[in-house]
């Protein structure tokens, strides 16, 4: 079986390391999935779940990131992220917090900054919820 190194790397830990069968995850331009022997690429991440499928394993790791960097090369792959958080840690609460926040900022905006800001917290509040309903799905279809 070929397999590839990944890391998920936040500002703060190194989130997972470890080698994989398959690597899918959304790049700025839709979602992506990378295998083993992949050709190189470079691109920027959205909000949203890195799913990693390990060998022997029937459950992928699921990590939420917030954006950042993915880079490939054929034998390994590295997203650098801005947050990453493993999603059995990601708090339900707190989730739906940032979202009517980040909704109410895009309603009381004062400037475009503001409004741009506001979308950028809101996306990664959906795409944490998102996770957070497919992960207690899963978990508790087992």
């Amino acid at each position: 079986m070929i397999t590839m190194r990944v890391d998920v790397v936040s500002a703060e830990e190194l989130i997972f390391s470890g080698q994989a069968e398959f690597v899918a995850l959304p790049g700025i331009c839709g979602e992506l999935g990378i295998m083993p022997r992949h050709t190189p690429l470079l691109t920027q991440v959205k909000p949203g779940a890195v799913r990693i499928k390990q060998p022997g394993k029937e459950q992928e790791e699921v990590i939420f990131v917030q954006g950042g960097f993915l880079e490939v090369q054929p034998n390994y792959v590295t997203v650098l992220a801005d947050t990453a958080i493993r999603a059995k840690d990601l708090d339900e609460k707190a989730a739906l917090e940032a979202k009517k926040k980040a909704e109410e900022a895009m309603v009381n905006r004062t400037s475009k900054e503001d409004f741009a800001r506001a979308e950028i917290e809101l996306a990664a509040a959906v795409a944490q919820m998102n996770i957070l309903h497919k992960y207690k799905n899963r978990a508790e279809t087992r």
